[in-house]
């Protein structure tokens, strides 16, 4: 915001005395001012001026409510939004408040202005005030940038780009088809040239976004909070590093995402790595994660797939297809994409997690120990079976 100012329209008559005359030429004189005097006065208050005499404003330019000094006592009633626009000065602010009868004139909102030195540091925003507020009170909610009206929204970690819709549907005044109309032309959201899509890049955070966002606006900020993520943790240098291209780190990110939880992401990071590069037994190259069956056939990633499931003929399925799935099956958040850029180092090609409440995961290089992981599983779940 620009630094406070008064009104640049404000235009001051100076009126000057008429000295004395005798006779009828006289009265003639004053007779031929008068027209031209209030003629004068009339343009003033159509083109937006005051009159004024002594420095005090005798006729307001748009009346006393958006030009004159005086203040409402406070503190308003009811609501009322107002936005401040990028580049707005105070007198712009103050005229809009003015408008809107949130003030009782400019002057007074400007003065309130100049008198508040936080007033300099106004946001562009939504705002949400009273009308007929005294002027003060009014810059001193303008003042904090905690009070811009806006649409406060959390996206967990782990959601497929249609979860992630649902969410800013249900949060939001935008209609689930403005969302799918901007999904549909990925070009303008702001994506890495390497995305082949949105999915994985709508990055899961708590957003603020205001009134009036659009689909577009918001779709954009989660990709910009996504290149934030990345960039933290290097993500082309990391896939260069893993031997990978970005897309296929931000895949396994995703996986990662998918099948842990905090300080075991980083080892299973590691067997996925590993047995990406396991050609034969006892893997063979396949990942085996059902969370990419789960995706294939558009259910719950946290879904048990039965045996019919994991044929299921689809590039997703990890059981049927080696190496990676075509690409991310769900946004990773901050945690997953430092796992997938930085694996622990270890030899294991098999975890399971043995406790659900508490998420404790065993990992393992072999096969039979492996098989007593998951009958340690279903031991659990044979008493649990509210979590399995």
């Amino acid at each position: 915001m620009s630094s406070p100012e008064h009104e640049p329209e404000d235009v001051g008559l100076a009126m000057l005395p008429v000295g004395p005359r005798a006779g009828a030429g006289r009265r003639r004189r004053r007779r031929s001012r008068l027209p031209v005097l209030l003629l004068v006065v009339a343009l003033l208050v159509v083109l937006g001026g005051g009159l004024y005499v002594g420095g005090s404003r005798v006729v307001d330019a748009i009346g006393s409510r958006l030009g004159g000094g005086d203040d409402y006592a406070g503190p308003g009633s009811g609501s009322v939004e107002i936005e401040v626009r990028r580049g707005d000065s105070a007198t712009a602010i103050c005229r809009t408040l003015a408008k809107a009868d949130v003030v009782a004139s400019v002057d007074a909102c400007v003065s309130a202005a100049d008198a508040n030195p936080d007033a300099l540091g106004i946001q562009v925003g939504t705002y949400a005030l009273r009308s007929q507020m005294k002027a003060s009170d009014a810059i001193a909610v303008l003042a904090d940038p905690a009070n811009i009206v806006a649409s406060r929204v959390t996206v967990p970690e782990g959601l497929t780009v249609e979860q992630t819709v649902a969410i800013l549907v249900k949060a939001t005044k935008v209609s689930k088809a403005a969302f799918e109309r901007e999904l549909a032309r990925p070009s303008g959201l702001g994506l890495p040239s390497y995305a082949d899509g949105p999915e994985g890049y709508l990055f899961p955070s708590t957003y603020s976004f205001p009134p009036k966002a659009t689909a577009r606006q918001m779709l954009r900020a989660m990709v910009a909070r996504w290149r934030q993520a990345a960039d933290e943790v290097d993500l082309e240098a990391s896939a260069k590093r893993n031997g990978l291209t970005p897309a296929e780190l931000m895949t396994v990110a995703s996986l990662v995402e998918a099948e842990g939880r905090g300080d075991v992401m980083p080892k299973i990071a590691r067997v996925v790595y590993n047995r990406l590069e396991t050609t034969g037994p006892p893997t063979n190259g396949l990942l085996q994660i059902d969370a990419t069956v789960n995706y294939a056939l558009k259910r719950s990633l946290v879904a048990v797939p039965s045996a019919a499931d994991l044929r299921v003929d689809s590039p997703y399925n990890t059981y049927r297809n080696p190496g990676l799935p075509p690409g991310p099956i769900e946004a990773p958040g901050d945690e997953a994409l430092a796992a997938a850029a930085r694996p622990a180092s270890g030899d294991w090609l098999f975890y399971v997690t043995t406790n659900l409440a508490t998420g404790e995961t065993k990992f393992t290089r072999d096969y039979q120990q492996f098989l007593a992981y998951k009958a340690e599983l279903r031991r659990y779940c044979a008493t649990q079976s509210d979590r399995c």
